[in-house]
C-alpha cells in the first residue's frame, strides 16, 4: 500500500475508511474483468489539498481510493476495539498473581527475593501484618528519615591551587571517629570488640601491641583499616568512583570483612577525581597537584581523628562500659599505585619505587634486606628540601628519596607511620601481579615455544582435573585471558599438576625450571593465606620467599637471553615484605584488597539501577546509606534465621542439604552424615547393576566380614550374639553425598567438606576422594558407594572405597618433592575396602598422573588444611 500527498505528516495508524478487502466487484471464481490495475475511484479525478490517496497492490484486485485529510484521520472502527481476550492472565490464576509476577520480572528479582515477595503478599492479605505505605515518595521519606540512627555524609568544597589558580573540588565523606562511634555503640556488635592481645587477629600482633605501649594506661586504640581506589562504574570505563572503605580492625574477621553485614566494609568517603588535562599531563608540578587534592580531601574524612588522636575520647560502648578510645590508622589496604599516592613516592620509576623500603630501582628482582622507610625520615627530607633556595635543589633532594613536595595528611594523626601502616596486597601483588602478570606469562611463552601440541595437552590436562568446591575448574586456559584475581589464583594451584609432564627436564629444561619456581611460589603464596599463624609457619613461609627468590635468580639468569624479560619491577620485591607484615599486622586477610574490591560491584549495581548518571556521588552515597539503616534494622530479625539456614546450602548447587527426621539442620558437631538418599536395594539388585565393576566383587562377603569385626571392636553386641550373614534378598539404603566436619589443622575450628559418590552428578560420573583414618597412619581413598546398613535398631553409615596406599619408591618421591607433589598409588580395584564413614577424616582432590596408570597426586593446595597436612606427610622420613 502506497499514500501520495504534497506534505509529509507522522504516520497514522487508520483503517475507518479502508475498503474491505472481500469487497470486490466479481465472483471468486471469476477472473478479473479488467486490466490488472485497479480502477480509478469515483473522487480521484478532482482532488483537493492535502488529500490521500491509497493505492494497493495490484494482486489485491482493490481499486484506488482518494481521501480527504479530514476523513483519514478519523479514529479506526469499534470493532478493533474489542478485547480479544477476557482473561488474558492466563495461566496466572487471577491478574494480581500475574501482576506481582510481571514486577519480579521486570526487576529481575532472585529466586530468594521473588519467594520473600509472595511471603510479603501472603501475610498482608492474611491480615495478620498491615500494610499502610501508599506511594515511591512515602519509601524515600521513611528511609531518610530511618537514616538519622547513623552518621550522615557530609559535602565540603577543598581548595587546592596550581598554575596560578585556585582549584576546587567536592568531597563527600562520613566524619570517621563518628562512623567508628556508631559502631562500638551498638548492642549487637560490642561483644566482639577486642581491646586484648589475642591470635591471629590484628590485635594478636606487633603493630597493635606498641600502638598500645604508645598510649596512656587506661587507654584502648580504636584501630582503623582504610581502603581507597578508583572504580569503573560504567560498562566503557567513562564514569569513574573513588571510594573510601573502612573497617574496624577490633571486630573479628568473620564480621569486618563481611560486606553486607551491620560492623563490615562501609564506604565512608568519596574522594574527587580530577579530569586529566592533556596539556599537563605526566609533568612533575601537576602530577604533584593530583597528589596534593587527594591528600587535601582526605583530611575531610580524618579531620575528626586526628583531633581526638591528640586526647583520647572517654565513651560508654554498647556493653555499657566507659572506656577511653584513642584512634589509630592501623592498616593502610591498597594496590601498589594506590599506595605510591599514600606514601606520596615516585613509583615505577623514581630512585627508590617500594612505599615500605628503600630498594633501589635496579635490585628489586634481588632478595635482600634494606632501610625501613619511616614517617620521621620523610617529614624530615621534605622540610629539609623546602629550605633549599631554588627549585631545582629542592627537586633533587626530594629525588634522592623518591618523594614529593605535597604534605602527607597522614602526619596529621598521631601515633601514625604510613609507611608501617601500608600492608602487603596479596590479591595485586601475587595473583594478579608477579603471578597473572609475570609467571603465568612465561609458562605460556614456554608452551609457544613448545607448539601447538603441548597447547592442546596443557587444557586437556586442566579439563582432566577434579572438581572441588569453592575452586575454579578450567575446561581450556592456554586461549583465555584471565582477569579475575581469584580465578587466576586458582589456576596458580593446579598449574604444577597440569604442567608437569609437559615441562620435563628432559623436553623443556627452562620451561622445568619456570615450574620449580612456581612451585615456591605457590608454598609461600599459601604460607601467606593462612588464617593463623606459629613461628613454625612464618619460619617455613620466609624459607619458602628464600628458595623462591634463589631459583628465580637462576631462572632469569638463563631465560633472559631468550625472553629479555625485565625482572626489576615492584610486585617481584613486595613479596620480601609478606612475613614482616604478618608478625605486624597479622594474616593477610586482614589487610586483603578483596572484599574491598568486591564492593566495586555493589557501587556500580547502585550507580546503574539507582542515579541519573549525574552528579552520581551524592545519589550513589544516599542510596547507600539506605542500605547501612537496611542492614541495621535487618539484623536483628534474621539472627535466629541465619542460625538455622547457615548448615543447609549446598555450595556448588545452591540447593537445600538433606535435614534429619527433626526438620532441623544437622548438627555440626556429626563428623560426618550422609544425604541423598537414593531408596533401599538389595544385594541381589546391587550385584546385577555393578556386577562388571571388580571393586563390588564379594561385596556382600567384604560387608559381612567388616560388620563382624567393627561391631566387637567399638563395644557394639552383635545381634543375638551371633555373626552376621547377610542374605542377597536383605537390603541397604544407598547414598550420593556425604558431608563431613573437621576440625583444621590451621586454625582448630570447624570446616566442612561436602563430598560426592554420585554416576551422574550435572550429567558426569563424580567419585570424590577422602582421607581415611586407621590406628597406623591416614591413607587416601576414593569414594565407590555409600549406604547405611540396619543392624539391629542401629543404622550405620558406611562406604565402599578403593584404596590408594601403594607404597612409593623412595627415588620416585625425591622426583615428586622436586615439584612439591605428594603422589599415591591404587591398590587393584578388586582390593576394595568397607569402612565406616565416621573415619573420614576429611575430603581430597587427587590429580592423575598421565605418565603412570593408577598413580595421582594429592592435590594440596585446595586450602591452607590440607596443605599443611600435604607438608606434614612430605616431612616424615622416608620408609
Amino acid at each position: 500500500m502506497q499514500g501520495s500527498s504534497p506534505r509529509q505528516y507522522p504516520p497514522v495508524d487508520h483503517d475507518a475508511a479502508l475498503p474491505d478487502f472481500h469487497e470486490a466487484d466479481f465472483a471468486p471464481n471469476e477472473p478479473d474483468p479488467g486490466s490488472n490495475e485497479p480502477d480509478p475511484g469515483p473522487n480521484e479525478s478532482n482532488p483537493e489539498l492535502d488529500d490521500i490517496k491509497v493505492e494497493y497492490h495490484p494482486h489485491s484486485q482493490i481499486s484506488s481510493t482518494v481521501h480527504h485529510f479530514s476523513e483519514f484521520t478519523r479514529s479506526r472502527m469499534t470493532e478493533h476495539t474489542v478485547p480479544r481476550n477476557n482473561t488474558p492472565w492466563e495461566p496466572f490464576r487471577t491478574r494480581l498473581d500475574f501482576e506481582i509476577a510481571e514486577i519480579a520480572l521486570e526487576a529481575a528479582m532472585t529466586k530468594d527475593q521473588t519467594n520473600c515477595l509472595l511471603d510479603l503478599v501472603h501475610r498482608s492479605a492474611s491480615g495478620n501484618d498491615k500494610f499502610t505505605l501508599q506511594n515511591h515518595d512515602e519509601v524515600r521519606s521513611l528511609w531518610d528519615l530511618a537514616s538519622q540512627r547513623y552518621t550522615r555524609f557530609q559535602n565540603d568544597t577543598v581548595s587546592v591551587p596550581f598554575d596560578s589558580e585556585v582549584h576546587e573540588f567536592e568531597m563527600h565523606y562520613r566524619p570517621l571517629w563518628d562512623w567508628g562511634l556508631d559502631l562500638l555503640r551498638d548492642k549487637y556488635l560490642a561483644p566482639h570488640f577486642r581491646f586484648v592481645r589475642f591470635i591471629d587477629e590484628p590485635w594478636t600482633a606487633d603493630a597493635f601491641w606498641n600502638a598500645q605501649s604508645q598510649l596512656p594506661s587506661d587507654a584502648k586504640p580504636l584501630a582503623y583499616i582504610l581502603y581507597a581506589d578508583k572504580s569503573k562504574l560504567s560498562s566503557f570505563g567513562t564514569q569513574k568512583g573513588y571510594p573510601i572503605i573502612a573497617r574496624i580492625a577490633n571486630l573479628p574477621v568473620h564480621i569486618r570483612n563481611n560486606n553486607t553485614a551491620l560492623g563490615g566494609g562501609r564506604v565512608v568517603g568519596w574522594l574527587p577525581i580530577i579530569v586529566e588535562n592533556q596539556e599537563h599531563a605526566k609533568k612533575k608540578n601537576y602530577v604533584d597537584f593530583k597528589n596534593a587534592v587527594w591528600h587535601t580531601s582526605f583530611y575531610q574524612l580524618l579531620a575528626s581523628v586526628a583531633q581526638h588522636s591528640n586526647t583520647g575520647y572517654w565513651f560508654e560502648c554498647g556493653d555499657g562500659i566507659k572506656r577511653r578510645l584513642w584512634p589509630v590508622i592501623l592498616i593502610l589496604s591498597a594496590d601498589y599505585e594506590e599506595q605510591c599516592i599514600m606514601a606520596l613516592i615516585r613509583g615505577l620509576k623514581g630512585k627508590f619505587p617500594c612505599p615500605v623500603c628503600l630498594v633501589p630501582q635496579d635490585e628489586q628482582s634481588v632478595l635482600a634486606t634494606h632501610e625501613f622507610r619511616t614517617r620521621h625520615q620523610s617529614e624530615d627530607v621534605l622540610r629539609t628540601a623546602r629550605l633549599k633556595p631554588s627549585e631545582k635543589e629542592k627537586e633533587a633532594h626530594l629525588k634522592a628519596f623518591s618523594l614529593r613536595n605535597v604534605e602527607n595528611v597522614f602526619s596529621r594523626v598521631r601515633h601514625v607511620d604510613v609507611h608501617r601502616a601500608l600492608s602487603f596486597d596479596r590479591l595485586h601483588t601475587n595473583e594478579e601481579g608477579l603471578w597473572g602478570d609475570h609467571l603465568w606469562k612465561e609458562v605460556k611463552f614456554w608452551i609457544s615455544d613448545l607448539g601447538r601440541d603441548a597447547a592442546v595437552k596443557l587444557d586437556k590436562n586442566f579439563d582432566g582435573l577434579p572438581r572441588w568446591p569453592d575452586l575454579t575448574h578450567f575446561s581450556s586456559v592456554i586461549a583465555v585471558d584471565f582477569t579475575d584475581g581469584t580465578v587466576l589464583g586458582d589456576l596458580s594451584k593446579m598449574i604444577v599438576f597440569a604442567a608437569q609432564d609437559i615441562f620435563t627436564s628432559s623436553r623443556c629444561k627452562l620451561g622445568h625450571l619456570l615450574l620449580r619456581c612456581i612451585r615456591h611460589y605457590i608454598e609461600f603464596d599459601i604460607y601467606a593465606s593462612l588464617e593463623v599463624h606459629t613461628e613454625h609457619t612464618i619460619a617455613a613461609g620466609r624459607l619458602a620467599v628464600q628458595k623462591f627468590s634463589e631459583i628465580m635468580a637462576e631462572y632469569i639468569a638463563q631465560s633472559q637471553p631468550e625472553t629479555l624479560k625485565n625482572w626489576n619491577f615492584p610486585k617481584k620485591h613486595l613479596v620480601s615484605h609478606i612475613f614482616d607484615d604478618i608478625i605486624s599486622k597479622g594474616a593477610t586477610r586482614n589487610y586483603s584488597t578483596k572484599p574491598n574490591e568486591k564492593m566495586h560491584g555493589s557501587l556500580r549495581k547502585i550507580y546503574l539501577q539507582r542515579t541519573n548518571f549525574k552528579n552520581v556521588a551524592s545519589q550513589i552515597l544516599h542510596y547507600d546509606e539506605w542500605l547501612l539503616t537496611s542492614t541495621s534494622m535487618r539484623t536483628e530479625l534474621d539472627e535466629l534465621d541465619e542460625y538455622y539456614k547457615r548448615n543447609t546450602c549446598d555450595p556448588e548447587t545452591h540447593e537445600a542439604l538433606d535435614l534429619d527426621d527433626t526438620g532441623e539442620p544437622e548438627s555440626t558437631t556429626i563428623h560426618a552424615h550422609l544425604g541423598s538418599r537414593q531408596g533401599n536395594h538389595s544385594f541381589s539388585d546391587i550385584m546385577l547393576s555393578h556386577g562388571t565393576d571388580r571393586a563390588f566383587t564379594n561385596f556382600r562377603m567384604k560387608l559381612n566380614g567388616f560388620l563382624n569385626g567393627f561391631l566387637p571392636q567399638h563395644n557394639i553386641p552383635l545381634p543375638d550374639g551371633k555373626c552376621i550373614h547377610l542374605r542377597a534378598e536383605d537390603m541397604i539404603t544407598v547414598f550420593h553425598f556425604l558431608r563431613v566436619n573437621y576440625e583444621s589443622i590451621v586454625d582448630w575450628r570447624l570446616h566442612r567438606d561436602l563430598l560426592r559418590c554420585n554416576p551422574k552428578f550435572y550429567g558426569l560420573p563424580r567419585y570424590d576422594c577422602v582421607i581415611v583414618k586407621t590406628a597406623d597412619k591416614p591413607f587416601f581413598a576414593r569414594l565407590v558407594y555409600m549406604f547405611s546398613c540396619l543392624i539391629g535398631n542401629t543404622d550405620f553409615p558406611l562406604a565402599l572405597i578403593h584404596p590408594y596406599d601403594v607404597g612409593i619408591a623412595s627415588s620416585c618421591r625425591r622426583r615428586d618433592n622436586d615439584m612439591g607433589l605428594w603422589r599415591v598409588r591404587a591398590k587393584p580395584r578388586i582390593s576394595s575396602e568397607i569402612i565406616s564413614v565416621q573415619s573420614i577424616i576429611r575430603g581430597a582432590a587427587l590429580a592423575n598422573d598421565p605418565e603412570t596408570d593408577g598413580d595421582y597426586f594429592v592435590i594440596h593446595t585446595v586450602d591452607t588444611d590440607m596443605f599443611l597436612r600435604v607438608k606434614a606427610l612430605q616431612d616424615q622420613p622416608s620408609t
